[in-house]
Order: C-alpha cells, then sequence, then structure tokens
C-alpha cells in the first residue's frame, strides 16, 4: 500500500515543483502549498526520503527555498535543527528535511552545490546526527506523536536515511574525531561541542550503540565535562560535590585540582565541578593557594597570579560560575600569556568588572545567553576566554570576517586597546574610529556587511562586531573611486599602525583578471619567506586576502586572515601559520591544498601550510616597504609552479586576453 501511495505522491511532486519553478520569484509564496503538503506526505512514506533526496536539485531550482532560512545552506546552524524536529510547525520540519536532503546529495557529490561543497556539506550533516543521536534512537515518544501528530516520523525516517547513506559505523567514530579536532583548535565558544558530547555521554549508556576505536576518546571527553576526578566520577551533581569538598583534607584537595586541571588542559572544556572547586579554593581562606594547582599554571601563570591576586581573586568572584564555565579556562590561559604585565591592562580590567551595561548590550547578551547569569557577568566571561585565546574568535554566521580578524588581532597584539573597544561598545553603544584623520561613528555609519543581528557568536563579538561592522563598510565608502583595492587604505587604518603600509595585490580590481603575479609572488617570497627576507621574523601579525576554493579547487570567494608567523614545520617544511576567523579553520581547497590546524607546529588557533601552497591562495599581502628583502634572489623557476597552481584554480577564470 504504501509503495503505490509513494508512487502515486512522485509524479505530483515533480508537477509541483516544475509549476513553482515557472513561477516568477514574488508568486512562490502563491504556489509553494503544494509543494510542502505533497513533501510531507512523501516523508511520511518508507522510501519518501530517498525519493526526494533523488529530486535535490530540483527542488533546490525551484525556489522552495526562497526567502527562508534555509535559502544559504552555507550558513545553516546544525544546533538548530534540534528544534525543527520537535517543532509544531509542519511547514517547518518538511522544510528542514528538504534541506538536509539536499545538503545529503551534496555531500555525497550527486549534486554540485555554488554555495557548500561536499565536504561542508558532510561535516554538516555529521553534526547534525550527532546533536540528534538520542532522537534518532529512540524513536517516536509520546510527547513529539502529541506535538506533531502522523508527521513526527518524519525526523525519524529522515535521520536513519541519513545515517544509512554515511554510515552508521562511521557517526559515533567521526563525531568523536571531529569533537577532538576542533577542540584542538581551542575556540572559544563550545556549546555545540559541549551538546556534542552531552549526546555522546547518553549513548554510551545505550548497549545497542557499539563504540569501537573512539571508545577511549569517548570516555576521555565525557569524563572532562562530568567527571574529571574521583569525587565526582559518577555525575553525582553540584550540592553533593561541593559537600564531598567540604569534608577534604589538603592532601584530597591538591589532588582534585591537580585532576580538574589536567581534564581542562587535555580538552579545552571546564566542567561545572571545577567551577565547584574553584569557588571552594576562593572561599576558605586557608586553601587559596591551592587556586594556581585549580587552574594548572606554569611558573609564568604562577608568578602573574601573585603579582595580580587581588584582580584574580576579584575575577573569581564575579565571573567564574557553573554558567560561565570557561572563563575559568580564558583566565588560566590569560595568566599564561603574561598580558597582565603590560601596564594599561590590569588597570582596564578592574574598570571592566565595575561596568555598568547600556540597555542595548544588556538586551543582547540576554537573548544570546539568557539570565542564568546577569548580561555583564557573560561579557566578563567572552573577554577572559578573547584575552586568553584570542585565535578562538569565531565570525560565526556572518559576512564579518574583517571585523572577527581585527578582534583576534587586539587580543593578540594590544589587548588593552581590545578592552576600551569593549568599553566603548558595552557602556556607550558607540564606538568611534578615524580614517585618514576624520572620524567615523558607528552610530552615524550606514548599515554594514552584516544583516540583521547574528547571536551565534562569543559575548565580545555580539556587541563590539555590530560596530565595526559599519565603521569598515563607511571606510570603504570613503574609498569609492579610488583605482586601487580599497584595503590598501582600509586595513592599516582599521587594525592597527603596526600593518604594512607596503601593498600587493594580485588581481586587478577593475576586470578581475590576474595582474601581475609572478612580481606579486616575487615580493611575497621577499617579504615573509625567512630565506630571502634575511630571516626577519614576522613580528607584527599581519592582515592578508585569501581566494578560498571548494574540494575541487573551485572558486569561492575572497576572505580575510591574519598571518601570524611562517617557519619550519618538524619535518622541516616551511610553513605559513595563519589566523582563520571561520569557526573551523580545517578545510580542503582542492589540488592537495589541506588546511592542517594541529600536529603540523602550530598553536592553538593558528591554521597552517606549507609556503608554496598558501601563496598559491593569497591574493592581498602587506609588507613593510623599508624592509623589502631580496626580490631578486627569487628565482622565477620557483615561482613557476604556484602560478600554475593558481592559474588551475581560483584563477582559472581570471587570466587575461592575451
Amino acid at each position: 500500500m504504501s509503495d503505490t501511495l509513494l508512487a502515486d505522491l512522485l509524479p505530483r511532486m515533480d508537477e509541483a515543483l516544475q509549476i513553482l519553478a515557472d513561477t516568477p520569484e514574488l508568486s512562490k509564496p502563491l504556489k509553494i502549498r503544494r509543494v510542502l503538503d505533497t513533501a510531507r506526505r512523501i516523508l511520511m512514506q518508507p522510501g519518501g526520503c530517498e525519493a526526494l533526496e533523488q529530486r535535490a536539485q530540483k527542488m533546490d531550482a525551484s525556489g522552495v527555498f526562497l526567502g527562508t532560512d534555509w535559502a544559504e545552506p552555507q550558513i545553516l546552524v546544525a544546533s538548530l535543527t534540534q528544534y525543527a524536529f520537535q517543532t509544531r510547525d509542519p511547514d517547518v520540519l518538511v522544510l528542514e528535511a528538504m534541506s538536509e536532503l539536499r545538503l545529503l546529495a551534496v555531500a555525497r557529490e550527486d549534486y554540485a552545490h555554488d554555495s557548500i561543497s561536499s565536504v561542508q556539506a558532510h561535516h554538516f550533516l555529521t553534526q547534525v546526527l550527532a546533536l540528534n543521536l538520542e532522537l534518532m534512537f529512540q524513536g517516536v515518544n509520546e510527547a513529539r506523536r502529541t506535538a506533531q501528530g502522523r508527521a513526527a516520523i518524519i525526523p525519524d525516517l529522515l535521520l536513519h536515511h541519513l545515517a544509512e547513506r554515511i554510515g552508521y559505523e562511521h557517526i559515533i567514530d567521526s563525531l568523536i574525531d571531529e569533537i577532538w579536532r576542533v577542540l584542538k583548535q581551542r575556540p572559544i565558544q563550545v556549546d555545540t561541542v559541549k551538546q556534542m558530547v552531552t549526546q555522546i555521554a547518553v549513548c554510551q549508556a545505550n548497549p545497542n550503540i557499539e563504540f569501537r576505536s573512539s571508545g577511549q576518546g569517548a570516555d576521555r571527553l565525557v569524563s572532562a565535562l562530568f567527571g574529571p576526578t574521583e569525587a565526582c566520577r559518577e555525575d553525582p551533581g553540584l550540592e553533593v560535590y561541593l559537600d564531598r569538598l567540604s569534608k577534604m583534607d589538603e592532601t584530597a584537595l591538591q589532588s582534585e585540582s591537580t585532576g580538574m586541571s589536567r581534564a581542562m588542559h587535555d580538552t579545552g572544556l571546564v566542567s561545572s565541578y571545577h567551577v565547584v572547586l574553584l569557588r571552594h579554593l576562593y572561599t576558605e581562606q586557608a586553601l587559596t593557594h591551592l587556586i594556581h594547582e585549580a587552574l594548572g599554571l606554569s611558573s609564568t601563570g604562577r608568578e602573574c597570579l601573585m603579582c595580580y591576586r587581588p584582580l584574580v581573586m576579584e575575577i573569581i568572584d564575579q565571573a567564574i560560575h557553573a554558567e560561565t564555565a570557561q572563563a575559568l579556562y580564558g583566565l588560566t590561559l590569560m595568566l599564561e600569556r603574561g598580558i597582565l604585565y603590560q601596564p594599561p591592562v590590569a588597570p582596564a580590567l578592574w574598570r571592566q568588572l565595575s561596568l555598568t551595561l547600556n540597555p542595548v548590550a544588556e538586551e543582547r547578551l540576554s537573548l544570546a545567553y539568557g539570565d542564568a547569569q546577569p548580561p555583564r557577568v557573560r561579557l566578563l566571561e567572552g573577554v577572559l576566554c578573547m584575552l586568553g585565546l584570542p585565535l578562538g574568535v569565531g565570525q560565526g554566521n556572518n559576512p564579518t570576517c574583517q571585523s572577527a580578524r581585527a578582534l583576534s588581532m587586539w587580543a593578540y597584539n594590544d589587548p588593552d586597546y581590545l578592552l576600551q573597544m569593549v568599553v566603548w561598545a558595552a557602556r556607550d553603544d558607540e564606538i568611534v574610529m578615524h580614517f585618514e584623520g576624520k572620524p567615523i561613528s558607528s552610530q552615524t555609519s550606514q548599515s554594514g556587511l552584516a544583516s540583521g543581528l547574528v547571536l551565534d557568536q562569543d559575548p565580545v563579538s555580539l556587541l563590539v562586531v555590530p560596530h565595526l561592522d559599519r565603521i569598515y563598510a563607511e571606510m570603504g565608502r570613503r574609498c569609492v573611486g579610488r583605482d586601487e583595492d580599497p584595503h590598501r587604505w582600509i586595513n592599516p587604518e582599521f587594525h592597527g599602525w603596526w600593518t604594512g603600509r607596503g601593498f600587493r595585490i594580485a588581481v586587478d580590481i577593475a576586470t578581475g583578471h590576474l595582474q601581475n603575479l609572478g612580481e606579486f609572488l616575487r615580493y611575497f617570497y621577499a617579504s615573509y619567506h625567512p630565506f630571502f627576507n634575511d630571516n626577519q621574523p614576522v613580528i607584527h601579525p599581519q592582515p592578508a586576502g585569501i581566494a578560498v576554493t571548494d574540494t575541487a579547487g573551485r572558486f569561492i570567494g575572497w576572505h580575510a586572515i591574519t598571518i601570524q608567523r611562517v617557519g619550519l614545520d618538524p619535518d622541516q617544511i616551511m610553513r605559513v601559520y595563519f589566523y582563520n576567523p571561520n569557526n573551523d579553520s580545517g578545510q580542503n581547497w582542492g589540488h592537495d591544498v589541506v588546511v592542517s590546524t594541529a600536529g603540523r607546529g602550530e598553536r592553538f588557533g593558528e591554521a597552517s601550510l606549507p609556503f608554496e601552497q598558501f601563496a598559491s591562495r593569497l591574493y592581498i599581502f602587506h609588507y613593510d616597504s623599508l624592509e623589502p628583502g631580496n626580490p631578486d634572489a627569487v628565482e622565477t623557476t620557483l615561482l613557476d609552479d604556484i602560478v600554475a597552481m593558481v592559474e588551475k584554480s581560483w584563477g582559472s577564470e581570471r587570466i587575461p586576453d592575451i
């Protein structure tokens, strides 16, 4: 019966999609109802998911996603699928299912999408499965059946179809590998990772799910969050753990402190139990000397703690709570960096501790993070994490890589300036910067690159990026009419005085064609390669622009990054180590250009490529024109292979006519 019904529905679906595709864009909302209703009925049939997967390209081309949250698959957020799968709105559920089947077709390379690669689609679907493992294995329960009626079977059928196509045996193992890969980059935002670890913990209790080679890795992740030490191994709850701590002697507390800090430094995740321990040590005057053990500080961090003890104690009191646990890791790494020894930083943090937020800032923080802790506490957590993990800043689902790069650069290179920016945004709801001697106010500037308020950002970015985005766009408007790329003038004014005034670009901005590529590469070698610049290291991180390509080497778009340093990796290969504001720096740019994030000499948050491969995706860089290196020493034969890589990938359609 179901086979007959499905066979009857599919021609209707094809007809509905064709009608929708032929309808003008303004009139599509009038025709979409038939598509959604037919798709809902198909999704409820065995084999329905496979049938719609085969029609992925037709669905996309029909315009069914136009004007919806699913219109741009490259900015979809995997964690939101949990809400879509449990919604009472059947249209939301159907659109979510259709979108994921579209991505499945992309992941299996049955459909080449312009905006998202097969690797990105596969990564997204792995996250979706990870976040919804419990939903997939528990089946339809009474709550979902009551809320969704007969449509409650759709998430169940869809998730099983996704798992079958990707492979059940790979879900858990791939998920755990993916979590460790992301954690090695030490991102500031780890809420999604924590959700995934929670799902793994649930699956560990399910006898129907087999953990293969990843079992030990799973245990380490779960224990880091829910049982880092012997006293909380069985996840007893925070109150029970605090009671146990109150009965421990100093030796036992020292052991707890060591265990907690080891788990934190191993994973970059902070357990709520760790916060309970730290606050217990803080409140008991006789135990405060164990705080450095609980933080796992080296001699550098320990000395910084001793020198600025009152400030650190006040930060612990105000900023570190169970709901802001990651602030503990941020504080630890901030002390390890030793930036409190810079004269303006400690006074700026004292000011931050007593800062009164404006209503707009409070509303945004409450909207993004809830009311479990006051907005000012959430902002303190964000400040600590950004100062401790300056290369962990992510741009979120925003086209604001320039602003994210600026925050990262300031946190890394000029932390007191970052703290000043935070004060202006949080207290005054206005930032004023200068461009060529003239002020630009974020309040009076027109809109920037971001459209609307995006909440998937860390607290500092949430408040500061909207202001920076408008200022950056205004700087661009003031460069209209100039003959060269506006970044030549914008980057030094926007990012800081240390940005090199020398500027090279590989593309003619008028035509989009490659121009003087050999000279461009020659000067990049002379400015950055130690063998051609008298072994001069990168002193200040420098902004640069790359041409991002997909796994086939096809051009996707321009992207802002920061060149952090250049050096030999453990295999004696010269590499460029750079910061990428994307939420995940590990990417495959095609033609064997695979970005590494760990294992090749990278520090937390850095990505890297061999020098030649990096140069093949570079299109803009800054340098010190007073230190040009030795461009004449760079042999043309050294550049020929890189030119070929450019012309085979992002430059393939930019070769000028002879």
